[in-house]
């Protein structure tokens, strides 16, 4: 396989690093922003909103471009967006870099998925957009503790540097070992929404983004729940937040391997099963530190164990669009983050941080209704295709 996808994956995964980051320092910027927690959290939903609704829609408008070109373009805007984010001043200024940051970032992500497409052999074409968004489910997961450890200790503005430095090594490395690319013909954006008309696999996207959801509202505030729940100093959060990372990492890897032994429909429902009782009890293990430990890695592993097998149920259901759903599953998962971080901003401000935790649980369990709805769906089809 060609060695370049490598290099397309260190670009997803730095700008993947970005719509997370703030998660472990909300108390940092609100602080220092003079804002509340729920609107810190806020960026993070504007963030994902934005990154989820442009990334198709800017690949589309700059089909005609070089795809070198445009990714060393894209690479610029988004090293200066975040700049911006680094020497922040006040809120509005800080929401700014996060919305061009967010857009450019969409569109690198595309980028890197379409080319790692079309620099590869057939056979392995799947394998490389795998290793791509593998780029970015890494940096999802690093994100929040990466940020953490360089707010607490340099400031919060220490991680934006650290990504403005990784923006500029990924934009030399394909400005010196990347071709030049013409661009291919691609899939009309309308056309890849019309897919979204099979009913099942409408249901699996609407899934994920339930599923991802119940996650975020409350992994995206988990710094607060810790400090309000069990008084917590950064440290100790820091250590948590790394092996909340270990934990899914290794997640995503059993996954894949759940799926394989097992098929993709009886593992996600295991783990969305699973995953719902751990949330849900997370709030009422907080007083032993030991058993919230072992619920925590529990949680986090399932987290990320559900990527590998919702992917292999979409090939399995739609081959013949295959990598048009794994863009468009990207797109649903931002919606999620989005929607997530906004809902558990709502319920931090106006209920307890404890109650995130029962109100992500409850969209779990709506995700797995959906997903169930899936099988109905393919039993009707199959009935209806014999008839």
């Amino acid at each position: 396989m060609n060695k370049r996808v490598y290099l397309l994956t260190i670009v997803s995964f730095v700008v993947g690093l970005v719509e997370l980051i703030l998660g472990g320092i909300l108390d940092l910027v609100a602080n220092d922003l003079g804002v509340s927690l729920g609107k810190v959290g806020m960026l993070i939903s504007i963030f994902s909103l934005v990154f989820a609704i442009f990334g198709p829609i800017l690949l589309a408008a700059t089909a005609k471009v070089e795809r070198k070109k445009l990714t060393l373009i894209s690479l610029s805007v988004f090293f200066f967006a975040n700049l911006l984010a680094m020497f922040s001043t006040g809120y509005a200024m800080l929401m700014l870099a996060r919305i061009i940051s967010a857009m450019s970032g969409a569109l690198l992500i595309a980028l890197c998925v379409t080319i790692a497409s079309n620099i590869v052999s057939e056979q392995y074409r799947a394998r490389a957009i795998g290793i791509v968004f593998m780029g970015v489910s890494a940096s999802l997961v690093l994100g929040v503790p990466a940020g953490l450890m360089l707010g607490n200790a340099f400031g919060w503005h220490a991680p934006f540097l650290m990504i403005t430095i990784l923006t500029a090594l990924s934009f030399f490395g394909i400005y010196f070992f990347m071709e030049r690319i013409n661009p291919k013909p691609g899939i009309p954006f309308r056309e890849q929404l019309q897919t979204l008309k099979n009913g099942r696999i409408l249901l699996i996207q609407l899934s994920s983004f339930l599923f991802l959801a119940g996650h975020i509202t409350l992994y995206a505030y988990l710094t607060p729940f810790l400090q309000m729940t069990m008084g917590l100093d950064g440290t100790w959060i820091s250590m948590m937040y790394l092996i909340f990372g270990i934990s899914a990492i290794i997640g995503g890897g059993m996954g894949g391997m759940l799926s394989d032994r097992f098929g993709p429909k009886k593992t996600i429902i295991g783990v969305m099963a699973v995953f719902a009782v751990s949330i849900f009890t997370i709030p009422y293990t907080t007083s032993i530190f030991p058993l919230f430990l072992v619920v925590m890695m529990i949680w986090s592993m399932l987290s990320w164990a559900i990527t590998p097998a919702i992917q292999s149920y979409l090939i399995e259901s739609a081959p013949e669009t295959a990598s048009i759903q794994q863009s468009l599953n990207n797109s649903a998962l931002h919606f999620g983050i989005a929607f997530g971080s906004m809902i558990g901003g709502i319920v931090i401000e106006n209920a307890t941080v404890e109650m995130n935790a029962t109100v992500g649980g409850i969209f779990v369990l709506f995700s797995l209704l959906m997903f169930s709805l899936t099988m109905v769906n393919k039993k009707k089809h199959a009935e209806s295709s014999a008839a």
